[in-house]
C-alpha cells in the first residue's frame, strides 16, 4: 500500500500507486507520489517514467472522507499535495507515460493531463466529478485531453469519457485490453528510453517551454475557487451530501 518505485527495464522507472479500495489519495499520498516521480526523473539512468496504479482504478482523486474529518487543514493539504503531484509529473525531467485502467477521476485527470503520453485499458473512463464533491479544479488538465467545449460539458455535468473517445481525440496513444495495459505502457516507454538520455531530457524541457498554458499557475488559479467555496460553507454542504450517499 502507498507509492512504490521499481525498475522493470533499463532506463525505465515504474511508479505505482496503491491506496485501497479506490485509490483516493490522502494528503500524504499526494506528496509521496510527487517525491517518487521527482526522484525517478532526477535519476540520470532513467529515460522514461511510467505512472501506474494497482486495484480497481487508476485514481479516484482526493480522499473526501479525510477532508470531512479534518476540515480546513486537510483541504489545504490536499490542494497543495495535488498541485505538487501534478507539477512533478509535468515537470519530470524525463517523459512520463500514464498507464490508466478503470476510473480516472478528479486528481487522476490532473495526473494524466500532466503526463506526456497516455496508454489506457478498454475499461478506462475519465472525468471530473468536482461539482458533486464540493470542489473545483483540474479543468486545466482536462482541457489537455479533449476539445474546449467538450471539456466544459464534461466538467459541468460530471460525466465521463471513455478511453476510446479520448483515443479519437488524440490524447490517448493506445487503447488495449486490461490484461495488456502494463505491457503496452512499457512498450512505449521502451521506445522512448532507446533515445539518447540527454537529448530526451532536452526535448522534454523544450516542449514544456513552448506550452501555450502555464499549467501550474492555471491550476492554482482554479484552486482559489475551491477555497472560496469552502469558506462560504457551500463546499461542506455538497460534501455532506456526498458522504450520506456513500459514494
Amino acid at each position: 500500500m502507498g507509492v512504490s518505485t521499481s525498475s522493470p527495464e533499463k532506463g525505465i522507472s515504474l511508479v505505482t500507486v496503491d491506496f485501497p479500495p479506490v485509490n483516493a489519495l490522502p494528503v500524504t499520498g499526494w506528496f509521496a507520489l510527487a517525491r517518487a516521480v521527482r526522484a525517478a526523473g532526477g535519476d540520470p539512468e532513467v529515460r522514461c517514467v511510467v505512472l501506474a496504479a494497482e486495484g480497481r482504478g487508476f485514481n479516484a482523486g482526493v480522499d473526501i472522507k479525510e477532508i470531512q474529518a479534518a476540515g480546513q487543514a486537510a483541504l489545504i493539504g490536499a490542494n497543495h499535495g495535488c498541485a505538487e503531484a501534478f507539477a512533478a509529473v509535468y515537470e519530470c525531467e524525463t517523459p512520463v507515460v500514464a498507464a490508466v485502467h478503470g476510473f480516472c477521476l478528479g486528481g487522476g485527470i490532473g495526473l494524466v493531463g500532466s503526463a506526456d503520453a497516455i496508454v489506457a485499458s478498454e475499461d478506462a473512463t475519465f472525468g471530473l466529478p468536482e461539482l458533486d464533491r464540493g470542489a473545483l479544479g483540474a479543468a486545466t488538465h482536462l482541457a489537455r485531453l479533449v476539445p474546449q467545449h467538450l471539456m466544459r460539458a464534461l466538467y459541468f455535468t460530471g460525466r465521463t469519457a471513455s478511453a476510446a473517445e479520448l483515443h479519437r481525440h488524440g490524447s490517448v496513444w493506445r487503447v488495449v485490453p486490461p490484461g495488456e495495459l502494463r505491457a503496452a505502457a512499457l512498450e512505449l516507454a521502451r521506445e522512448i528510453a532507446a533515445k539518447d538520455g540527454r537529448l530526451v531530457r532536452m526535448a522534454k524541457s523544450a516542449i514544456n517551454g513552448i506550452d501555450p498554458v502555464d499549467v501550474r499557475r492555471s491550476y492554482r488559479f482554479e484552486q482559489g475557487f475551491t477555497f472560496e467555496a469552502n469558506l462560504s460553507g457551500l463546499a461542506d454542504r455538497v460534501r455532506d451530501t456526498f458522504g450520506k450517499e456513500g459514494a
